[in-house]
Order: structure tokens, then C-alpha cells, then sequence
């Protein structure tokens, strides 16, 4: 007899997982180099912009130095890293450094600037996904178009200065890119602010429906407040502020939510709360996932809306403090997608607690407009006040 499958062809081999992966330049999510100018203007613009970006972003800023681009590999090194040391922390006290004789690579360089919301990036030494670049006669882009990939800005030098012919042949839609003067600090912040907030990561619901409600002794995500199980009435206030919805969920569990449920089983297993929100930025990480537990019977749409309005994506994350302890609540949180490698971080030291992660972070917390609707459902006897406050 023959066999089908002998006749058809073998199937593809992968050799890595289909993983997403975060949309990170070479620096940053959100990164600019500024070239076109000797690099001490370029530093000059930096400096002038800082205080105008700050605190609202957290900006970080790449630059060589030129005293040892030229020298062997320990120069300017400290005497440990020359006696062998391969890493080297000091505190300065309004700072603190750290210095390893390690190759720059985009692996190391997203890891070592992963908290800052704005990489800006001298460009003469460094590319970046996106540039400013400046018309100043003393440093001609001819030789260096290749590093002009996504021009978002063009600085003139002197007033009226026309764009050359070589980058107005180079440059598509040339005429449509905007100018300023280089001397006009307060336009040019505000177009990269500007420029920052057309880029905020968009906003995915997600209703943490997963945990074996062992204290309820019954799954708290069916439970009936609003006529409707607690799962889906959380879904549908996540909906009215979200693009999409899912339900983090046990892998057990998938089968017999409600059609109406968009299930995303957990990939990281008996972690808690924190399996649930790694699993939403394994599916996507490049969203700001805003996350709700399934046990909040008296939260409403209005404690939504403030929070979103409240959103701060130049920080790790937006959390409600928790009306019982001076801590912020994890579990009524937008969490942006630089949070994804700080979990996975306490994670690897050991911590599964969410709430940690926003504890040692830099994150917005703000007062809610009503802390009763924080209030947690977890036993019998909570269960059964709730139901008659709720009538």
C-alpha cells in the first residue's frame, strides 16, 4: 500500500523558536542620532535640549571619546581593569559608573540603556534607526549617507540655508522633512517630544483570570457580580479603553472560556500574576499591556479611563498606589514594554512578584479616584459583602 506522507516533502527545519521580538534600534525603542556637525556642537544641542525633555523622559546619550579612539584598549582604563578586573562599579555619589573593557554590540548596548525612554546618539560615531541631521558646512554629509536612513528633522546652521543638491537627490520626500534653526532649543524640543509621543507603544488589554483561587475555593474568574461571569465583565471594561482584550489563562483553561474570550494560555507556568503579563509580552512586546485581575468586582470604567488619561509611557510602567499600603498595586497597571526585560530580570534573581518589579523601578504611581475599587475579592466571607453592597 502506498503511503501519502512518504510523497510529500520533508518540512522546513527551524532552527530557532518563532519568538517576537521587541522593536529595539541599536541603542533604544526610541532612539536619534544627530550628525552633520563637529561633535562638540552636536554635544552642545544635547545639553541645551536635556532640560527640556527631562523629567517628563528619561534620556540617555551615546558619544565617543576621542583621547582614546586612537589608543591601544587600556587606555584611560583604572588600574583595576588594567590589572585584570573585567568589570568595575563606583559610586560617585551623584552617579554611579560603571566601566568594562567589553565590545560594544547590539546585544550589550540595548541591556546597558534599558531604562532610558530616549536614546539621543552622536552620529558621527554611532548609527542609530532614526536621524536629526544638521547643515553645517565644517562637517559635509556626502561620505556619510549611508547612516541616513529615517531623516526626521533638518537643522539649519544660518538662516534661510538651502538643503544640498546631494541630499535633496539622496533624501525621498526631501521638501517635506522638517526645518528648524539650530539656535532654537525650545522648537526643537518640543518637535522631538513630538516626535517621541507619535511613537507611544499602543495599549493591549489583558484580564489575569489564571490563579487557583485556592482562598475562594471556587474559580474566581466565573463568579457572578454584574449578571455576567467576572472574566468577561473585566474584558468588557478593558474593551472600552484597549485595542483588544485577552484573558491570561492556565493552559487547562482554554477550552472552556466563553466564545466571547480571546484566551492566552500562560507560558510561564506557576509563577503567579507574573506568568500571566511575561506572557502577554512574549505574544507582544511591543504593546503596553494594561493588566486587571479578574477579582476587582467594584472596578469601574471611570478608574480605567483616569489611568490611561494618567499614562506616563516615558516610564516603566502607570500603577494606582494600593489604598492599604504604600506600594504600588500591580495588578491595575499599565505596563510599557521596557518593564518586559526588568520582570524577566527579577525573575532570573529569583523574584516572581510583580509588585517588586514597580517597587525598585521607575514608575508613575498616581492616587485613584476612588480607592474602594481596588478592593480585592478573595475569600467566601469577602465574597458574600461584596455581593451585597453590589445589591
Amino acid at each position: 500500500m502506498n503511503n501519502p506522507a512518504a510523497d510529500l516533502p520533508p518540512k522546513p527545519r527551524t532552527k530557532h523558536a518563532a519568538l517576537a521580538r521587541p522593536n529595539i534600534g541599536e541603542f533604544g525603542r526610541h532612539e536619534m542620532a544627530i550628525l552633520g556637525a563637529p561633535c562638540g556642537k552636536i554635544k552642545d544641542l544635547v545639553a541645551r535640549l536635556l532640560p527640556h525633555l527631562a523629567p517628563e523622559l528619561s534620556v540617555g546619550y551615546v558619544d565617543a571619546d576621542h583621547a582614546t579612539a586612537d589608543a591601544d584598549d587600556t587606555a584611560g582604563a583604572s588600574p583595576m581593569l588594567q590589572a585584570g578586573a573585567t568589570a568595575e562599579l563606583t559610586d560617585k555619589i551623584q552617579f554611579r559608573r560603571l566601566d568594562q573593557p567589553r565590545a560594544m554590540d547590539k546585544f550589550s548596548q540595548p541591556e546597558w540603556l534599558a531604562h532610558q525612554s530616549l536614546v539621543l546618539v552622536n552620529g558621527n560615531h554611532f548609527r542609530a534607526k532614526q536621524q536629526i541631521i544638521i547643515l553645517d558646512p565644517a562637517k559635509p554629509l556626502d561620505r556619510k549617507l549611508d547612516k541616513l536612513t529615517d531623516v526626521q528633522l533638518i537643522l539649519r546652521v544660518t538662516e534661510g540655508q538651502a538643503l544640498p543638491e546631494y541630499l535633496q537627490n539622496h533624501l525621498p520626500g526631501a521638501s517635506q522633512i522638517p526645518s528648524l534653526d539650530l539656535a532654537d532649543t525650545d522648537g526643537i524640543a518640543a518637535f522631538v517630544k513630538q516626535w517621541w509621543q507619535a511613537s507611544v507603544p499602543p495599549l493591549r488589554g489583558l484580564v489575569l483570570a489564571g490563579g487557583q483561587s485556592q482562598r475562594m475555593q471556587t474559580d474566581k474568574g466565573r463568579l457572578r457580580y454584574h449578571g455576567q461571569e467576572q472574566r468577561e465583565y473585566a474584558a468588557e471594561l478593558l474593551a472600552t479603553v484597549c485595542s483588544d482584550v485577552h484573558v491570561s489563562c492556565r493552559p487547562d483553561q482554554a477550552a472552556e472560556l466563553p466564545a466571547t474570550l480571546q484566551p492566552l494560555p500562560d507560558r510561564f507556568l506557576d509563577l503567579g500574576p507574573l506568568g500571566g503579563i511575561l506572557s502577554a509580552f512574549q505574544l507582544d512586546p511591543n504593546a503596553a499591556w494594561l493588566v486587571v485581575a479578574c477579582d476587582l468586582p467594584f472596578l469601574s470604567t471611570d478608574t480605567l479611563n483616569h489611568l490611561v488619561a494618567h499614562r506616563q509611557p516615558g516610564k516603566m510602567a502607570t500603577a494606582y498606589q494600593s489604598p492599604h499600603k504604600d506600594f504600588p498595586e500591580p495588578l491595575i497597571t499599565i505596563w510599557e514594554p521596557s518593564s518586559y526585560a526588568t520582570l524577566l530580570r527579577f525573575l532570573s534573581l529569583g523574584y516572581s512578584c510583580p509588585r517588586k518589579a514597580l517597587i525598585n523601578s521607575n514608575v508613575a504611581v498616581l492616587k485613584a479616584p476612588d480607592a474602594r475599587e481596588l478592593r480585592n475579592v478573595n475569600t467566601p466571607e469577602e465574597r458574600e459583602a461584596a455581593q451585597r453592597e453590589l445589591g
